[in-house]
């Protein structure tokens, strides 16, 4: 974390880090004639969320536009600016390039956005990219945003893409704490760090009422349970994308505490961050197994009701071939005494037997005999 001077740099400690302060305003690139059409003033577009100088951690000057505040800072030796963008143009973030000496591929960074969680050093700036989260009740998802954080000796500069996380809020509480605040940019990135880490513990529990949902839609068989498992584990992965390298970037930073002479009391509150968010990314791991489990018992549950499915449809049509064996049996030996009265219903006047005493009783018998056996054979077969 860069180190708090009790004043400006010095010419020769200029010369050493390459930071220097310009002694007049600074004058962004210049742009080409498409940039400079298509993109609106900085000192009055509205990205400029919020723009101080504080000293001795309370809040001397509200500048309007950037240009105020560079001049503004450069008045007061042992200030502090805390500039606040959402959404910055190119103008905008090359005139803050210009004017505190940020490096190039940090700019380029915190233009493009999505980028992941990362923590840089060019000189005496850190560069610090961080994925906030917010859990959305409504739709019942994760929203996630990006932080982009320049940390300076005598400046911080917060880059939002996104609508998380709220850094009034931070931003409020801190100059209600002008002691912690007057410790420097490094006091107002622990803020930053701190909301992000704590704006975890709401989706966490947000996403754990949907796992305990999802179980109960599970067992109940929902049929729409499996894309909102796979959906969930979607954003499970994005959150853990967000909290994972948070863990490295703060012992990174508590490496550091020795070297870059970090205040005793901040250390103890970035240990506390750094408890908060390795339990976080303990309960990400944990959702990300459980979902996996899940959806593995989802698609058993699934195969075992189509297997029941599939052996009651062949229990069915058991029953049923079985229903068709004694129609087709009942229709053959019902069908032989019918051929019979049939052949012998014929109005032929030359056929045999017909003035014959006996034809009747013999075609009775005939009947019978017929009618009997194919009785007996259906039955040895089970189809009766």
């Amino acid at each position: 974390m860069p180190e708090r001077p009790d004043r400006r740099p010095s010419p020769s400690a200029a010369k050493r880090t390459g930071w220097r302060r310009p002694s007049s305003p600074a004058t962004p690139p210049p742009a080409s004639p498409q940039t400079a059409a298509s993109s609106p003033d900085p000192a009055n577009h509205r990205s400029v969320i919020d723009s101080a100088v504080y000293r001795d951690g309370r809040r001397i000057a509200s500048p309007t536009t950037l240009a105020d505040t560079f001049r503004r800072l450069r008045e007061e030796p042992d200030g502090m600016a805390w500039i606040g963008l959402h959404r910055p143009t190119e103008p905008e973030l090359h005139s803050l390039a210009a004017e505190f000496n940020l490096h190039e591929l940090a700019v380029e960074d915190a233009l493009e956005a999505h980028q992941r969680p990362k923590l840089e050093r060019y000189g005496d700036t850190l560069f610090v990219v961080l994925r906030a989260a917010r859990y959305l009740d409504a739709q019942e998802e994760v929203e996630f945003g990006e932080l982009h954080v320049f940390v300076g000796p005598d400046f911080l500069i917060t880059v939002r893409h996104g609508g998380a996380p709220d850094l009034s809020t931070v931003r409020h509480r801190m100059e209600e704490t002008p002691e912690l605040l007057s410790l420097g940019p490094e006091a107002a990135l622990y803020a930053i760090l701190d909301a992000v880490v704590d704006g975890y513990a709401p989706v966490v529990e947000g996403v754990q009422n949907d796992i305990d949902e999802i179980e109960t839609e599970v067992f109940r068989g929902d049929p729409a349970v499996s894309r909102r498992i796979y959906e969930l584990s979607r954003e499970m992965v994005e959150f853990q994308r967000a909290t994972r390298p948070l863990v490295g970037m703060l012992h990174g930073l508590m490496a550091g505490f020795a070297k870059y002479g970090t205040d005793e009391e901040l250390q103890r509150y970035l240990r506390d961050v750094a408890d908060h968010v390795t339990h976080t990314s303990e309960r990400v791991d944990g959702f990300r197994q459980a979902l996996t489990e899940i959806l593995t018992v989802n698609a058993t549950l699934v195969s075992q009701q189509q297997n029941a499915e599939m052996r009651a449809l062949a229990e069915a049509g058991f029953e049923q071939n079985e229903e068709i064996k004694k129609i087709s049996s009942w229709a053959a030996i019902l069908f032989a005494p019918t051929l019979v009265g049939t052949i012998y219903g014929m109005n032929f006047e030359d056929m045999p037997e017909l003035k014959w005493a006996g034809g009747y009783p013999f075609a009775i018998l005939l009947m019978a005999v017929v009618c009997v056996s194919l009785y007996v054979i259906f039955k040895k077969r089970d189809w009766l």
